[in-house]
């Protein structure tokens, strides 16, 4: 193979005038590209993209994966950095990806996501969220269920790379109790569509408290201080919204 090679930088948007310039100011030091896929948004993202002399695109949204993909595929190379728009490449990143393009030598590279969360960065409850970011379109592409989407390739052919991926999700509780209410939905009608049944006592009883005691003690959220504890708790309560979601699912007539 020929070194160094080029990197697509693809995004998907949907109303993200507050997150898509510093997105994109980010990755440009290690992209050759970026692409933005936009579900016709209604802010300023175009505009933003407009400026920013990326190339922009609208297509309407099916599914985070389904949406991803077709984004993947607008690429003009194989090699892809894909970012949400709430994502950022820091320094160390940056260097890390400079560094895989003189030498590509995997299918693709993971990193550890850093999250910020109500403006603290939490890094026990929330971390080391490992995520493939970067890979050979030919190998691997997204999947996993909506809205949980993944990149699915074969696990020995993604490389570490020992630099936080930044990720500002949520500027308070309520938005991520806003993006929780609408994930448990998405989730829940997955599952029940694919036949997926709720134990009252394991789902809705068992599996919240559960969720609370490995991410606040047995991962020590507890060292996040008060957002650490409040995160542990929406987390559980995520995991309580999604089965009691799929519980009414489940009892209606099918169709």
């Amino acid at each position: 193979m020929s070194n160094p090679v080029s990197i697509s930088g693809v995004i998907i948007t949907l109303n993200e005038a507050r997150h898509i310039r510093a997105c994109i100011e980010s990755m440009l030091p290690v992209v050759d590209e970026v692409v933005v896929v936009d579900s016709f948004s209604t802010d300023e993202t175009p505009a933003i993209c407009q400026e920013l002399g990326v190339r922009f695109l609208q297509h309407p949204f099916k599914g985070h994966i389904e949406q991803k993909n077709y984004a993947m595929q607008q690429a003009k190379y194989d090699y892809v950095l894909s970012l949400d728009a709430d994502e950022r490449v820091p320094e160390e990143m940056a260097k890390a990806i400079l560094a895989v393009k003189q030498n590509w030598a995997a299918n693709g590279y993971a990193f550890n996501r850093l999250n910020n969360y109500c403006g603290r960065w939490l890094r026990y409850a929330w971390y080391p969220d490992r995520k493939t970011r970067l890979w050979d379109r030919r190998q691997g592409q997204w999947g996993g269920t909506n809205p949980h989407d993944r990149v699915i390739l074969p696990k020995e052919q993604i490389r570490h790379l020992p630099a936080d991926l930044h990720h500002y999700p949520y500027r308070n509780v309520l938005e991520h109790a806003e993006q929780l209410l609408k994930f448990a939905d998405i989730d829940a009608t997955f599952k029940n569509a694919e036949g997926q049944r709720v134990s009252l006592f394991r789902d809705l009883i068992l599996g919240p408290y559960f969720k609370f005691f490995k991410l606040y003690i047995l991962k020590r959220g507890f060292l996040d201080g008060l957002y650490g504890f409040l995160y542990c708790c929406m987390a559980a309560g995520f995991n309580f919204l999604k089965y009691a979601r799929l519980w009414e699912l489940n009892r209606r007539p099918a169709k």
